[in-house]
């Protein structure tokens, strides 16, 4: 379902900050712009209860996931809350191997190709390109050029829709967004302007 969500829309929101009183009408207007993944980072005030407002809010094929998850009981919490995909900045394995036994999708964090191949080795669902600032499209070309053919890498760091274009030339079938998406203290108002930037911009360079 990860896949297919991110084939229908292939940008995932990320909403370090984000309070359980917002969440739901954040989840909302990201949900009518056309997201189908939200990600609430664990270092973001009581997350697991925004988890569970975006789960109980917002449809079916809208996964919910948690970011910034470094610990396997932080997987199990994540999993309580009705999350469903785990986003890391890393690759402990450790890690990996906890979501794929709760039955979690799996996001880790990988910045050399021998974290990517280990990634994929331990069943991640899609590569996190972290941070996207520091690789660009060029390293993603010669990535995918070597991993298995359909690997979905998805920068994060610093996208905004002027530079999508680059990555997507490169062979980019997503992107995680940060702070130019959502930041703490925005009104929904604010994310939904943001989020139809980012929607017009992936449609119009797909």
């Amino acid at each position: 379902m990860l896949k297919q969500a991110l084939a229908q829309n292939g940008l995932i929101a990320i909403l370090r900050g984000l309070r359980p009183q917002e969440a739901a009408d954040i989840g909302e207007v990201l949900y009518a712009a056309g997201f189908r993944v939200i990600e609430v980072p664990l270092n973001s005030p009581e997350p697991y209860e925004s988890i569970r407002i975006l789960r109980s809010t917002l449809p079916a094929d809208c996964l919910i996931g948690a970011g910034t998850v470094l610990t396997p009981e932080q997987v199990e919490q994540v999993k309580a809350a009705g999350g469903q995909v785990i986003v890391m900045p890393h690759s402990d394995p450790k890690v990996l191997r906890a979501a794929k036994a709760a039955g979690l999708y799996l996001s880790p964090g990988v910045a050399t190709p021998t974290e990517a191949f280990a990634a994929l080795a331990e069943g991640a669902d899609v590569l996190k390109l972290f941070p996207a600032e520091q690789m660009g499209p060029a390293v993603v070309k010669a990535w995918l050029a070597v991993l298995p053919a359909g690997t979905l890498l998805a920068p994060v760091g610093g996208i905004t829709p002027d530079n999508m274009q680059s990555f997507i030339d490169a062979g980019v079938k997503g992107f995680g967004l940060g702070s130019g998406l959502f930041k703490p203290g925005m009104t929904p108002a604010q994310v939904a302007a943001n989020a139809e930037a980012y929607v017009a911009a992936w449609k119009a360079l797909r």
